[in-house]
């Protein structure tokens, strides 16, 4: 039988190559996401659906389609986040505060409240969250964001201790600074502040890693799929960075 697997923020971004990795393997796939635009240029074969993942009537409808479509799910990939304002935490509005936590957050404990217990009653499955290093460092001017990926990373050992006697493995892996659009944003946000150039910050970051690199999404989703298979069945409870090894968390030339 093929692994039915679960991606949050799934059609664009880290999410899409988790997905098209999953799907490599001969899993079933199905997303979410806000983008219709992004969900309908995905694989035809894909079940999609359009949802906000900090609402918690449409997650328990896209679970409740789970159960009738699938009969239960196998990996739970809650990838869904947003980078959030970038600036000191004396200029954030508690409205854009509330809003990155609440998608990165939230949106991770309302799909860990349905399908934990999905897996807990098959006595199998594996929940894997998109956490950053920034829940393991903290970062300047990022605030809501390292608060919430941090947060994450409660929710998932928590879950480890909770779902484990039942079979139920529970990680986060923490990204380091990843090549896209969303890293493009934080860049230009932040050389604005700092009075640099986008590319003076890009080099912060890279020279911010033994490594010196950023990683790519499909760097993300092969471990991912690593944790969700058969090869990672003893792996619970771990934050597992991939991020070229991160060496200073406060990015400078």
């Amino acid at each position: 039988m093929s692994q039915r697997v679960l991606i949050t923020a799934g059609a664009s971004g880290i999410g899409r190559a988790m997905a098209d990795g999953f799907a490599a393997t001969g899993a079933e796939v199905w997303i979410t996401d806000v983008a219709q635009d992004a969900l309908e240029a995905c694989p035809a074969e894909w079940r999609k659906t359009l949802a906000d993942v900090a609402d918690e009537a449409a997650m328990q409808e896209l679970f409740a389609e789970i159960a009738t479509k699938w009969g239960g799910l196998d990996v739970l990939c809650a990838n869904a986040g947003i980078a959030g304002p970038t600036n000191a935490i004396g200029d954030i509005d508690l409205t854009d505060w509330q809003r990155c936590v609440s998608v990165n957050l939230e949106g991770a404990f309302l799909a860990t409240k349905y399908a934990g217990p999905m897996m807990q009653k098959a006595g199998r499955g594996a929940l894997v969250y998109t956490s950053s290093t920034a829940g393991i460092y903290g970062y300047p001017n990022r605030a809501p964001y390292a608060a919430a990926k941090w947060a994450i990373i409660g929710l998932m050992k928590t879950a480890a201790m909770e779902y484990g006697p039942f079979g139920v493995r529970a990680n986060a892996i923490c990204p380091g600074a990843v090549e896209g659009p969303r890293m493009e944003g934080v860049l230009e946000r932040e050389a604005s502040i700092k009075g640099m150039s986008r590319d003076e910050v890009y080099a912060g970051y890279a020279a911010g890693t033994s490594m010196r690199s950023f990683v790519t999404a499909e760097d993300i989703a092969n471990m991912a799929v690593f944790l969700g298979s058969d090869a990672a069945r003893l792996v619970s409870g771990q934050v597992i960075a991939v991020d070229g090894h991160t060496e200073n968390p406060d990015p400078k030339v």
